[in-house]
């Protein structure tokens, strides 16, 4: 009992901590990126001061210490929060990794009132209805037996009722607790409003020793308790589904003549309640000589096949003309960039938009030749749950 009162100390600590920081710089028009990368127990906060830039490109190795909020367009702008201020938080305790003379965590305002995050404007479009996406659905399967396409993956919307009681940063921390191995992350700017979510999808990272990674996810199952990983078996739709994610990476190294790679999988892979196949690509950058490569991948990589389909531009059309909605940021990509000599990206999956007392939940589903309606839209219920469950409980 001591060891579980001790980690709720530490707990508290933290939120107490954030919640200061927050109201310190969220009543002066700043914006801030807060996150938790997969399997670590720190806390990150970087806080723009000066003005969020909206970018065309994003070139990563230029562009200094920042996070990073992208839309699921690649022809709009790109979000980018300049680090004018950076915090650790970990073991109850935060770190200012910008020289920072004036704090100190007994500095940081203790007030009850509420945290004063940008609200999105309210949802203009109605709840997608089981009828609606399962005739979507359909409509993409047509097209994927026609011909047209190998794969498609329309998404949904769903707007819900907050209870009064909903704390966001209550939901970040429960966040990290649930999904240890996700890319949990808060974001807040007047620009974009205030989104949550937690990633189970790394789209580009470049660490401290110059490796590139990537990762193709696709194919996802419900994990029952009793569920043995070594034992899960896979249907030819989702095997096929995964494979032509890793095939559209693998023809994004082909076009810039890169070989040296290293594939490792595919394996299946826990996130939440839910498994997913997947395959991980690394590259040395050193030994290719491709310094520019986590830029360079990025621009080609997003939107990857996992959120759009294939063939690229012609899946992006359809879904522009045949979903009732704008994805906005949901299946964009987000994370930190030169951040302690390292970039992380993630795409901006499992995710809410916050307005308020209320939330706009996004989820979507692979579609190919084998691709039953109904489980579609089973399957965007539970990615939706990811969040779901959190705020319900």
């Amino acid at each position: 009992m001591a060891e579980v009162s001790d980690e709720r100390k530490v707990q508290r600590a933290e939120k107490e901590i954030i919640e200061g920081l927050l109201h310190e710089y969220l009543t002066d028009g700043s914006a801030i990126g807060l996150w938790r990368l997969p399997n670590n127990s720190k806390k990150n906060l970087i806080v723009c001061t000066e003005g969020t830039q909206l970018l065309d490109e994003l070139p990563i190795e230029d562009l200094g210490t920042g996070f990073v909020f992208a839309p699921f367009d690649s022809k709009k702008k790109k979000i980018f929060l300049k680090a004018n201020k950076s915090y650790s938080i970990e073991n109850g305790e935060a770190n200012s990794n910008i020289s920072d003379s004036h704090f100190s965590t007994k500095d940081k305002k203790n007030t009850k009132d509420p945290v004063g995050f940008y609200a999105a404007a309210p949802h203009k479009g109605e709840n997608s209805i089981q009828s609606d996406f399962t005739s979507l659905v359909k409509n993409a399967i047509q097209q994927v037996e026609f011909g047209n396409f190998e794969k498609l993956v329309p998404s949904r919307c769903k707007q819900i009722e907050l209870s009064a009681t909903f704390n966001l940063l209550d939901t970040f921390n429960t966040l990290c607790e649930k999904y240890p191995n996700a890319f949990v992350s808060l974001v807040s700017a007047p620009e974009v409003g205030t989104w949550i979510g937690a990633s189970p999808e790394l789209l580009v990272s470049v660490n401290e020793q110059m490796r590139f990674k990537t990762v193709a996810v696709a194919g996802t199952q419900v994990l029952h308790p009793q569920t043995n990983l070594k034992h899960l078996a896979w249907t030819q739709k989702e095997i096929e589904e995964q494979a032509l994610v890793s095939r559209y990476i693998i023809n994004c190294f082909k076009k810039i003549r890169l070989r040296e790679y290293v594939e490792l999988g595919p394996k299946t892979w826990q996130a939440g309640n839910l498994v997913h196949l997947k395959t991980e690509f690394e590259v040395d950058m050193t030994a290719t000589n491709f310094p520019q490569l986590g830029s360079t991948m990025l621009k080609l990589l997003h939107p990857t096949s996992a959120v759009c389909g294939m063939p690229r531009e012609e899946s992006i059309a359809f879904l522009k003309a045949n979903e009732s909605f704008d994805r906005s940021f949901y299946s964009g990509y987000l994370g930190p960039i030169n951040y302690e000599n390292e970039t992380s990206l993630f795409v901006n999956l499992r995710c809410m938009q916050w307005s308020n007392n209320k939330a706009v939940l996004y989820a979507g589903a692979g579609v190919t030749l084998d691709s039953i309606p109904e489980k579609e839209w089973e399957e965007t219920e539970l990615k939706m749950n990811t969040l779901l469950d959190v705020i319900q409980s």
